[in-house]
């Protein structure tokens, strides 16, 4: 679904990506992980064209989008719930839900606002509240729910639960676990490896804007000095 070969993506004469190579399949979640300023964030702009690569390959579903503008990279089916959220504040929830809506991908089943407050209830209850309104853990659910409001076929969530109470943090592990029993495609970035290795089938380790390590839930976890080397645990 996703392939990436070679990316290498600069700030200007600051390099952040030195070659990155990844690939996810349909239906799988994978994740991407390191420490602060590895180059995580940098890697999904580069994927969006929000900081264009300027080497290497960035396939979607086989065709090329390395260098598509953000929207066109949107319509081809990548939904992007981004790092602070970013919804919009000036709109209530069921404003930001249906203002990007779209099923461009012809999705058989595709969400709707009834499926997407059935998964957060609290958004239906919130639903014309503000966005300026809702507590970080209700703007992050907001956030995911407008991206699954465009029929992603690949949902990327960056810093997925960063920040939240404990309560909000389970309830969005349960979501994302409920995406993958529907066959959603996702990439993952998060903190939380306990919660990631329950979810996820497969982890990119990045260290520098180089993945140094890539391996499936038991290879990750039977890898004690992967842990402690590159995610500090």
């Amino acid at each position: 679904m996703l392939e990436l070969q070679g990316v290498q993506t600069s700030y200007g004469r600051s390099q952040v990506l030195f070659g990155i190579s990844l690939s996810i399949g349909e239906g799988q979640v994978a994740t991407l992980i390191g420490r602060n300023g590895m180059g995580k964030t940098t890697t999904v702009r580069s994927i969006m064209g929000l900081t264009p690569a300027h080497s290497g390959s960035i396939k979607f579903k086989n065709n090329e989008i390395r260098g598509a503008k953000p929207y066109e990279i949107a319509q081809m089916g990548i939904g992007l719930v981004p790092e602070g959220r970013r919804i919009f504040p000036n709109l209530n929830v069921e404003e930001n839900l249906v203002a990007t809506a779209a099923n461009r991908t012809g999705a058989a089943s595709p969400w709707t606002l009834e499926k997407v407050f059935e998964l957060f209830p609290r958004l239906n209850e919130r639903r014309r509240n503000m966005g300026s309104q809702l507590s970080g853990g209700e703007q992050q659910m907001l956030a995911i729910a407008r991206a699954l409001m465009t029929n992603p076929a690949l949902l990327i969530l960056d810093e997925a639960t960063e920040g939240l109470a404990p309560v909000i943090r389970a309830e969005i592990w349960s979501v994302l676990s409920a995406l993958k029993r529907k066959g959603q495609s996702i990439l993952l970035i998060d903190k939380n490896l306990r919660e990631m290795t329950a979810v996820a089938d497969y982890h990119f380790v990045i260290e520098k804007g180089v993945i140094v390590w890539a391996g499936d839930n038991a290879s990750l976890l039977n890898k004690p000095d992967i842990q402690h080397k590159y995610l500090g645990i």
